[in-house]
């Protein structure tokens, strides 16, 4: 009887192994609960609009029936988002850029985009070269060729801090081209907007910022956009490779996760987010927003942020920016 005993027992123990397992969070259960998407900003930025798009498009279309919630969570460049997504599990996802991985290697934050799940790559704007209306400067090479004969020669408007896509593609760009980029004058303003407002006053002598803030000034003739780091002509502006630099710097947004979710839970956004951005709403918001597609798989974004992490090392250390 006490063999007996000893037999059920034990299978009851592996019974309970079994169902323990089945109904874990990296089952076909997965999600079992409302997902937030963290948007590590205020409302109104590009995080937040990425984020909100995200959602509208996933909901509209009901690639994901679970109910989604974007959740704001602003301060440090995403410090604070972030180390708020990795205290969740993966009901939670948060929007990234290159900041998660530049944050670090400024030595602004201890986190590192490998303290995360990466889920996707999704979407780039560019960004644009542009100087006042009345500059005598013509061309993008002619810049670059003031530029190496006399670094210090020029103010170069950037925002919101040094480190940033705008300040480093452009620093890629010039170094490329042999200018000493640590000679470089730029000057910092708080956002895309004052860097617009210092270059139609005049203060500076061109600017940095994205595509998108320059294009209505620059249709109007206020300003003109010299180059953009894209990889082909864009509202009849050319890139830098239209000008002979085989260079592109995308300005991207994905999305990632908290530590250690599961292949499963991988594989349920690979299918979901791989579906999202065929739809015709993810090309509208795409349409909108001035952004191009730049999707990459989790697999894909894990390989594209390894490459991110060293081209940022270097050109942070070339820009004498490195902890």
């Amino acid at each position: 009887m006490k063999i007996k005993f000893k037999w059920m027992a034990l299978a009851m123990l592996l019974a309970t192994f079994i169902i323990s397992g089945c109904s874990s969070s990296g089952d076909a259960e997965y999600p079992s609960k409302n997902i937030e998407i963290i948007a590590p900003a205020t409302p109104g930025g590009g995080w937040d609009a990425t984020a909100r798009a995200i959602q509208n498009v996933l909901d509209k279309e009901g690639i994901v029936e679970q109910n989604m919630n974007v959740v704001n969570k602003p301060g440090g460049g995403g410090e604070v988002g972030w180390q708020y997504l990795k205290g969740k599990d993966a009901h939670d996802i948060s929007v990234n850029s290159s900041l998660v991985i530049a944050n670090n290697l400024l030595g602004q934050s201890e986190l590192t985009y490998e303290d995360f799940t990466p889920l996707a790559i999704l979407a780039t704007e560019w960004i644009s070269i542009a100087v006042p209306e009345k500059s005598d400067i013509e061309d993008g090479i002619d810049l670059l060729d003031r530029l190496k004969e006399d670094p210090a020669s020029l103010t170069i408007a950037v925002g919101p801090a040094l480190g940033n896509n705008d300040h480093l593609s452009f620093v890629r760009v010039a170094e490329e081209y042999g200018v000493d980029v640590s000679k470089l004058r730029f000057l910092v303003y708080e956002s895309g907007g004052d860097v617009l407002t210092a270059l139609l006053g005049g203060h500076v002598d061109l600017a940095t910022f994205s595509l998108s803030e320059s294009l209505e000034q620059n249709e109007a003739g206020n300003i003109r956009v010299l180059a953009t780091t894209a990889d082909e002509t864009i509202d009849g502006i050319p890139s830098w490779q239209d000008q002979g630099i085989d260079f592109t710097f995308p300005h991207w947004r994905g999305l990632m996760g908290p530590p250690d979710m599961t292949e499963e839970e991988i594989a349920y956004w690979d299918n979901a987010l791989s579906e999202m951005v065929e739809t015709e709403g993810w090309k509208n918001v795409l349409e909108n927003n001035g952004w191009d597609n730049y999707y990459m798989n989790s697999k894909e974004t894990k390989a594209f942020l390894d490459e991110q992490n060293e081209m940022y090392k270097e050109l942070i250390d070339k820009a004498g920016l490195g902890n």
